[in-house]
């Protein structure tokens, strides 16, 4: 057992952390972790950081690794934001954490799982600290791309590109650390298009795995105006109804840790000034959450949509390669026969529109009903 075994079909990845933990001369103060969503950069982050303060360079089995990769070590610090960005008040209050020496391990290690969701100004404030850092001080930033992140920050960065790993080292991996049944296991890896996290959760939640096939099947309804907007309303309430199940629970649970903290009766019909004011500021970080989560969700759902047509296009084009939705078969080839190569293409591209312009803030339901006006099935 190591700390490297979470981290599937990274092989070179894995050669070139593992080599810079053990040798002093392969080391450098700042690392960006880059790789498609679900490819396991923040995995390879915490395992860098175990592997950085482990005795034995990643053992996988000692409380230096234990720690580090459950984010419970004293000098390891992993924000994992869920909100829209990364303010500048934050990137300080990192700054001010990695001047300090190490508390118990070799390496004090900075890991910013979202690093491009820096402002401008938290990069900015960032910078100083990646030119003169402390010693014994690693950052380890993680992003989709290398363009994703400010220049000035991945200048001052070792860069370590992450791959998509192959659906069967993904089911591998869920059959022996979730225990997944295999043929299911290989599903949710070919349906999640090889992101680990997804697949996971495509494997264990029937709701999931439902509210896919109805994204997956839409494909094959879109035929007139009314149908399209139908089909937007639908994503949209997906969309919803995933990020509902997702946030409500957590949200009073922290309302009722907030509580409990501040010493407040949680069934008093009015709390204290001072105690609203910490309700007010929870309940506005958790809009913010709220908000990312949905549109992660949409992302998500459209990406899954998106597979469909691409298959289409594999099928219509007579190409020899796997199928992401081979268990939709019937929707894919009824895509196949219904539209041209151009067609299917033109839909792909109304879909990537879709996802640019939700995350340029254009309001939801108005960007799915134009992707879905241009998705109508053509009249022959």
């Amino acid at each position: 057992m190591t700390v490297w075994d979470d981290l599937v079909g990274q092989q070179q990845t894995i050669e070139t952390l593992d080599r810079a933990a053990r040798d002093p001369g392969s080391m450098t103060h700042a690392w960006l972790l880059t790789g498609p969503p679900g490819s396991g950069r923040s995995t390879a982050a915490r395992a860098f950081a175990a592997a950085l303060n482990c005795p034995d360079h990643g053992c996988g089995e000692c409380r230096e690794c234990l720690t580090s990769l459950d984010g419970t070590h004293a000098d390891v610090t992993v924000v994992a934001t869920e909100g829209l960005s990364i303010r500048v008040e934050d990137a300080r209050e990192l700054v001010v954490e990695a001047a300090h020496r190490p508390s118990v391990g070799r390496y004090r290690v900075v890991i910013v799982e979202d690093a491009d969701r820096l402002t401008e100004r938290a990069a900015d404030a960032l910078l100083k600290a990646l030119e003169e850092p402390s010693e014994r001080t690693v950052w380890v930033l993680c992003a989709p791309s290398h363009e994703d992140v400010i220049i000035t920050i991945r200048s001052r960065s070792r860069h370590v590109r992450l791959r998509t790993p192959p659906p069967k080292a993904v089911a591998d991996l869920l059959v022996r650390r979730d225990g997944v049944d295999p043929a299911m296991a290989m599903y949710a890896a070919r349906a999640a298009q090889s992101h680990i996290g997804l697949a996971r959760r495509l494997a264990r939640d029937d709701d999931a795995r439902r509210r896919r096939r109805e994204v997956v099947q839409m494909s094959g309804r879109i035929r007139s105006v009314p149908d399209a907007i139908g089909a937007a309303a639908d994503l949209a309430s997906i969309a919803t109804e995933e990020s509902g199940a997702s946030s409500s629970e957590r949200d009073a649970a922290e309302r009722s840790r907030l509580l409990e903290t501040l010493g407040a009766d949680p069934a008093a019909r009015t709390q204290p000034p001072h105690v609203r004011a910490q309700i007010a500021t929870l309940e506005k970080e958790q809009k913010t959450r709220a908000t990312r989560f949905a549109r992660d969700v949409t992302d998500r759902a459209l990406i899954d949509l998106l597979s469909v047509y691409r298959d289409a296009l594999v099928v219509r084009l007579g190409a020899h390669v796997d199928l992401v939705n081979e268990d939709a078969r019937a929707e894919v080839d009824t895509l196949a026969r219904a539209m041209s190569a151009d067609e299917l293409l033109a839909a792909m591209t109304a879909i990537g529109e879709a996802r640019t312009r939700i995350e340029a803030n254009v309001p939801l339901l108005l960007a799915l009903e134009a992707m879905a006006i241009s998705l109508r099935l053509p009249r022959r």
